[in-house]
Order: structure tokens, then sequence, then C-alpha cells
């Protein structure tokens, strides 16, 4: 059974919500505010929450400002955004400001379970669509935790698998649909995923993703092979 908090001015969204986590995960509690400061007192009382589902519209807190201000008062809270901008930088500023997913209100009912299943399993959701979207100019947020775009340096020091493995985590899949895209076991991408950490100086995996966010991974693949 898991708990979870939905900030979202817009009833018909926290009822289609609901609707998902009543028949996709069973004995699962949905709170429910409309603006921040309707989330903060419920997040007081409720110290066992398992995740919040965050809007990034509400009416006190535009844009990723309830992210942050969220991350600063709770950071033991899991914070997942739910939005309706698609915006590929903005997904990943959200994701280097702490988010443990960002999912589009667009995902259809399948794909939102699946979101949520993968975030509770303590997996970083991103939305594959958007992250295969040609990356546009770095913000200073995401500069801030890659402490400056990925050198070649430092792509020159994975190995081609190791290179394909970065591609698909920019891309949100997650270790299994990894395995599955490359024909490898997940045990092996797990090791490719240690080894890419270790060579890029990331931090985390989250990290890793945020400093390959501006890189021309596919570029840099092709001209890898062509030599």
């Amino acid at each position: 059974m898991y708990s979870l908090l939905v900030a979202d001015d817009h009833p018909l969204f926290r009822d289609a919500l609901q609707v998902v986590i009543s028949s996709g995960l069973p004995h699962s509690q949905l709170l429910e505010a409309d603006s921040l400061a309707a989330a903060m007192p419920l997040i007081a009382q409720h110290d066992g929450l398992d995740l919040l589902l965050l809007d990034l519209s509400l009416p006190d807190a535009e844009g990723l400002d309830g992210l942050a201000r969220l991350r600063d008062a709770y950071p033991w809270l899991p914070v997942a955004i739910v939005s309706a901008h698609q915006e590929r930088q903005l997904v990943l500023d959200a994701i280097s400001l702490g988010a443990v997913g960002y999912i589009p209100k667009s995902t259809p009912r399948e794909a939102l379970l699946n979101a949520l299943t993968q975030i509770l399993d303590g997996q970083l959701y991103l939305p594959p669509d958007v992250m295969r979207r040609p990356p546009a100019t770095p913000s200073p947020q995401a500069n801030t935790l890659a402490a400056g775009p990925l050198s070649d340096d430092r792509l020159a020091q994975l190995t081609g698998k190791q290179l394909s493995v970065l591609h698909c985590m920019t891309q949100g899949m997650s270790n299994k649909q990894i395995a599955r895209e490359l024909s490898i076991a997940e045990t092996t991408v797990k090791t490719h995923v240690s080894a890419i950490l270790r060579k890029l100086g990331a931090t985390s995996r989250v990290h890793a993703i945020v400093m390959a966010g501006d890189a021309d991974l596919p570029l840099v693949m092709a001209s890898r092979t062509a030599r």
C-alpha cells in the first residue's frame, strides 16, 4: 500500500488520477490539495508519504518554485512533476532540482500507471517522447548541477556500448528498457551505468543525465563508428 499526495488545482485531473491509482495500485491512498499552501499541512500530517505529485501551474507556486520550496522544507519526500508543459530543458531542470520523475499530463492511463510504478519502485522516470527531442540551450540550473558542459575528453572515456547506454538513459529508459533496447542483460546495463557514472564524475544517474543533456550523443556515437 502506497500513500500519495497530488497538488493540482484542476479537479478533473485529480479525479482521473484517483481512478488510475484505485484501479492500478489497489489499497493505496491518494490525498489531494489544490495549492502548495494546502499541501504543506498534509505533508506534515502524513510523514509516511511515498510520493508527492506536483503540478507546475499552482496558483501559489508557478514553475519550479514549488519544487524548490518543497525540496527545502521536506528533503525526505520524493516529488514527481505532473505538468502540461513538455519542454525538454524544463524536464532536465526539474530533475536537477531533485524531482524523481516528470510525467506529462497527456500521458495515457496505462503509461501513467507504469510511470508511477517505476517511481514508487525507486527509479527515475523521464518522458521518452520529450527526451528524444533535440537539446535546446542549457539553462543556468542545469549547468549548476552539471558543473559545466560534458567535455569531449570525458565522453572519449566511454566505450561504444556505454555511449549507447547513456543515450538510452537520457531518453528516460529504465535499466529493463535499456536491456531490451540493446539486447543485453539487465545486470550488464547496471555495470555499464556504474562505469558511466565513474568515468563522467557524476554523483548519480540523475547527474549523468543532466550532464549529458546538451551532448549530441547520436553524433558522437556515429563519429566513433566512422573511425
